[in-house]
């Protein structure tokens, strides 16, 4: 049996320690935990997209009674974005959470795996690497493309 050994290369940060730019797409994510529509589990999470062009957008989660009728926040803001522009890369992804308390959440929040396929076919598609930035009051986990939070996946650029 040989065993492979996988590494991700995540950077923990402080807020400030971001540009202005990766900032301004965090405070745009949170903005979107308002917009959210969880009468279910009372979970809101905002999403927003920065693309090379320099257009935003952004996402916010929404439940439906039919469970897989829901959509989570950083699919909303993707594929808003490629409906807008489907040619331009996604430059940055930003996501943001509130609890069932109403606050923003003290640790960062990670993507769904079917958010990360869709952050991996989204790099795939432009042949570029996304930021990634998860917020969390505590800190901001920063990375460079989805890769470093799902290394094994269906395609390679």
């Amino acid at each position: 049996m040989k065993e492979q050994i996988i590494e991700s290369r995540i950077q923990e940060c402080q807020l400030e320690e971001l540009t202005a730019e990766e900032q301004r797409m965090v405070q745009i994510a949170i903005e979107g935990t308002k917009r959210s529509y969880t009468p279910y589990s009372h979970f809101h999470v905002g999403a927003s997209v920065l693309l090379n062009n320099g257009e935003e957008f952004i996402g916010c989660n929404q439940e439906n009674a039919a469970f897989p009728a829901g959509l989570c926040a950083e699919r909303t803001a993707l594929f808003a974005a490629g409906a807008e522009y489907p040619d331009e890369p996604v430059k940055i992804l930003a996501i943001a959470a509130r609890g069932t308390d109403g606050q923003l959440t003290d640790e960062p929040v990670s993507p769904c795996g079917t958010c990360r396929q869709v952050i991996i076919e989204t790099e795939t598609r432009h042949r570029q690497p996304v930021v990634i930035l998860l917020y969390g009051r505590r800190c901001v986990y920063r990375m460079e493309g989805i890769r470093q939070l799902m290394p094994l996946s269906f395609t390679e650029f």
